[in-house]
């Protein structure tokens, strides 16, 4: 069975021989969109995302590439940007592979080789890697883990071996094994000094997927050690913690194993769940994987914005006093004006439901990785694909942050062409250049259809066989898929396409015009197995209405709110569709308004837009608390834009939620 399992270890996350995941992930570029919203926001990111990054990164503004540059020796100068710039550049230099791997453009791969050239000659002997560590005096290697050296060490694996399986090339590679060699000699054993170093823990994915490229146990085996040390020190400051928050914040106050609450920084957090559930889908060890079913939960039905965001607050603290930042507070406390929701949190939201997805085969992960990739994960770039959100709030209101507060450049009005700290925009832009990775996985005897889109499926199922599908759809303002069977063995196979949780009315499904009988249930596959051929065409029709989302009663923010959404897009009212000298703060709902949804392919980058009546409260008073009368309104017609559309044109105030006027 390992042979053919081989066929797919080509895959953004490689789980082709992983023993305890039931979806397997295709190999890079067997999936390729061919028109509509992905098709497009892949060219994007091809033609311009990618390449504005790269002048960014390359160039003074950006220094990444000039850091690796003066530790090679080829360029005088000191360090610039954040402890964390290096692997800012990894995930710069891993969205450029997946480009690479759906367009073969051989000008990427030399740009790419002179980038692993230069990181070659600036890493040191025994592989140590790091050049803000390198290139200053301010701490040596490994001294204080507020440096960051794992995260960059994470993404420099992650990058190395996506790189190895879509170009074939070793040269990235052999960097990250040497890299990995010291990792494992300076960690592997007992060391008080070391044993709460693994602080933002992507390395623990990074050396998951690098025991699955080359298939040395020990960097799993490292990986796990990372996991075990959680819990296991007192939380006090020593030494190696000075100058950063302990505890909870950085993943390190109560073991893995017993964890029910996601707490702290939420990249950190999401990061390390995404290692773990890479952990188990090697180990199978039961304790993991119930501790990572709690975690879900905790994140997606307490503490998850409506856009699929996470992390609600810039400062805050866990239940166990700790100090935090950027991360999770309590359970439905879900502020949206102050809502920090990191584009980075959002898009490890879906990082981490994507591996729960292959390792449980159950649709709801799926849904998490729609809503944010058309929701929170997509409001950090603009439409252009020049400029970036580090925070995405769902309220936002001239004059309520003081956005010189943070000098790392995290919360600003509008979206910037470069932020000093640079860790989102890359985490985006890869993420959209590799989502067709996620299109489809593979189960025992078949195919499942996870996100829909317009696209040509040409790979092998897990016995070998071939199988060409096509899709097309105008999804996500359309709900009607045809998903044609090219080519395809003659045994019988199973195709399962996903019934999100959104589609509650009136869905179809049939197989060349006959209803298949299934039951299609929201939030599952709809499995059909049958002697396929050529020629073979499925129909899922699935109605998108317009509806109103409240939040629970606890989330307080939102008591008597509602929130508008249509199939997976949630919707915002903007200050440039309201009238001139209109606070966002006087929009309020009224319930019977009718709903009206319209494409306008040359608005937004091509958007569905939704017109509605709306109304103007026009009584207002600044005190903080005040006497009331009956309220006097004014209505107004009003468009809706899509949520992660806002803020493309010029600095607004902008809101999800609205208050509701029920008549």
């Amino acid at each position: 069975m390992s042979n053919t399992l081989n066929i797919h270890s080509k895959a953004i996350t490689n789980n082709s021989e992983s023993p305890n995941v039931k979806l397997k992930s295709i190999n890079f570029g067997d999936c390729k969109w061919t028109s509509g919203f992905w098709a497009e926001k892949t060219k994007t990111a091809t033609d311009v995302m990618v390449p504005y990054m790269g002048q960014v990164l390359c160039g003074d503004v950006g220094h990444a590439l000039n850091n690796f540059k003066i530790a090679a020796g080829e360029k005088e100068g000191e360090h610039q940007g954040m402890y964390w710039h290096d692997g800012d550049f990894y995930k710069f230099m891993e969205a450029k592979t997946y480009v690479y791997g759906l367009n073969k453009n051989k000008k990427l791969l030399e740009e790419l080789d002179e980038y692993i050239r230069i990181i070659g000659k600036a890493q040191e002997d025994d592989g140590y890697l790091q050049t803000q560590i390198q290139l200053s005096d301010e701490a040596d290697r490994y001294e204080n883990r507020k440096y960051h050296e794992m995260y960059n060490t994470g993404h420099l694996l992650i990058s190395a071996c996506v790189h190895y399986r879509i170009t074939g090339q070793r040269n990235f590679l052999d960097i990250a094994i040497k890299h990995a060699e010291l990792l494992y000699t300076m960690f592997m054993p007992e060391n008080k000094h070391y044993g709460r170093f693994g602080f933002n823990q992507t390395q623990i994915m990074g050396l998951v997927e690098l025991y699955r490229t080359v298939k040395e146990s020990k960097y799993l085996v490292l990986a796990e050690k990372f996991i075990n040390n959680r819990g296991k020190y007192d939380v006090v400051h020593d030494s190696t913690t000075e100058g950063y928050p302990i505890g909870d914040m950085v993943q390190e106050r109560t073991p893995f194993r017993i964890s029910n609450e996601a707490v702290g920084h939420a990249v950190l957090a999401l990061y390390y769940y995404a290692g773990a559930a890479d952990v188990y889908a090697e180990t199978g060890e039961t304790a993991l994987i119930d501790a990572l079913d709690r975690l879900w939960d905790n994140v997606t039905t307490k503490k998850m914005y409506v856009t699929g965001a996470v992390g609600q607050a810039h400062y805050g603290a866990s239940a166990s006093r700790d100090m935090i930042e950027e991360g999770f507070i309590d359970a439905y406390m879900m502020p949206n004006m102050t809502a920090y929701n990191e584009t980075c949190a959002n898009l490890c939201n879906a990082m981490f439901s994507q591996r729960m997805l292959g390792i449980h085969g159950d649709a709801k992960y799926a849904d998490i990785i729609e809503l944010v990739l058309y929701n929170s994960g997509l409001s950090g770039i603009s439409v252009e694909g020049k400029d970036y959100f580090y925070a995405n709030p769902l309220r936002m209101v001239n004059n309520t942050r003081n956005y010189d507060a943070h000098k790392d450049v995290t919360e600003t009005p509008n979206r910037e062409p470069y932020l000093d700290c640079f860790c989102c925009p890359p985490n985006i832009v890869r993420t959209i250049a590799k989502v067709s990775g996620w299109a489809y996985s593979l189960s025992k005897n078949g195919v499942s259809v996870n996100l829909y889109g317009s696209n040509d499926l040409n790979t092998t199922l897990l016995d070998g066989s071939n199988i060409k599908l096509s899709q097309d759809s105008d999804y996500p303002w359309k709900g009607l898929v045809k998903l044609t069977v090219e080519e395809c063995k003659n045994e019988a196979f199973e195709i399962a396409l996903r019934i999100p949780g959104w589609a509650k009315k009136n869905v179809q499904l049939s197989v060349n015009g006959e209803p298949t009988g299934i039951n299609l249930k929201p939030a599952s596959f709809a499995k059909i197995s049958r002697n396929w051929k050529a020629g073979d065409v499925i129909t899922l029709d699935m109605p998108i209405e317009t509806t109103f989302i409240e939040g629970h009663p606890r989330i307080e923010e939102v008591r008597n709110q509602l929130a508008i959404k249509r199939g997976p897009i949630v919707y915002c009212v903007e200050t440039p569709d309201l009238p001139a000298n209109t606070s966002i703060l006087d929009v309020y709902f009224p319930h019977k308004s009718e709903l009206k949804a319209n494409y306008n392919p040359d608005f937004l980058g091509g958007v569905t837009t939704i017109t509605t009546e709306l109304k103007i409260r026009q009584d207002k008073d600044d005190a903080l608390y005040h006497e009331i009368t009956k309220p006097s309104f004014e209505k107004v017609d009003v468009q809706l834009v899509p949520y992660f559309a806002w803020s493309n044109r010029g600095q607004a105030e902008m809101t999800v939620w609205l208050p509701v006027l029920w008549e």
